[in-house]
């Protein structure tokens, strides 16, 4: 008699399959009775009146708020726009010359603007008076076109002349 061609690891591989196969109709069947009871209604999602999502339906008898679509702003509001001087005047807080840069405190708003050599028209020092722009840098503001402020002479206040002098020219010209 002829011996039978399957062996043992191949009759225990038959028998793993078949019950990967029983297995496997098993969770499809448990996925096609938990299916009936996700039904459309257990799905549902609903949007209350604040916005937020919820599972229950709104109730058709409560009173809605009316809103006014007027009063309802799309985007962001148009910001007024600043004017800010041009040219601001301030004082050189800290300034070091073999790294070529220092600070300068606006005299205005007392904050701090970076100044770099490559900014400055004239050579500037610490304590110095300056007048100077704002543009924005890398890091932050930066002062540009620094240059020393020399403050303007004010007019010499005329004498007053007394009004008989003012005549006595006056006759002598004549």
């Amino acid at each position: 008699m002829a011996r039978s061609q399957q062996t043992f690891s191949k009759k225990e591989r038959e028998q793993k399959r078949i019950k990967k196969r029983k297995e496997k109709a098993e969770k499809k069947e448990e996925r096609k009775a938990q299916a009936r009871e996700g039904t459309l209604e257990n799905m549902m999602a609903y949007i209350d009146e604040d916005g937020n999502i919820t599972d229950t339906p709104p109730d058709p008898n409560k009173k809605k708020k009316k809103i006014d679509a007027s009063t309802i702003e799309i985007g962001v509001p148009k910001r007024e726009e600043i004017v800010e001087e041009v040219v601001r005047e301030g004082k050189v807080t800290f300034f070091n010359d073999s790294k070529g840069y220092g600070f300068i405190k606006d005299l205005k708003s007392q904050n701090d603007v970076f100044v770099h050599v490559n900014g400055t028209l004239e050579e500037i020092r610490e304590g110095d008076k300056v007048t100077f722009e704002v543009e924005q840098g890398l890091k932050g503001p930066s002062a540009v076109r620094v240059k020393r402020y020399v403050a303007k002479p004010k007019p010499a206040p005329e004498p007053e002349s007394d009004s008989e002098t003012s005549d006595e020219n006056a006759d002598k010209t004549e």
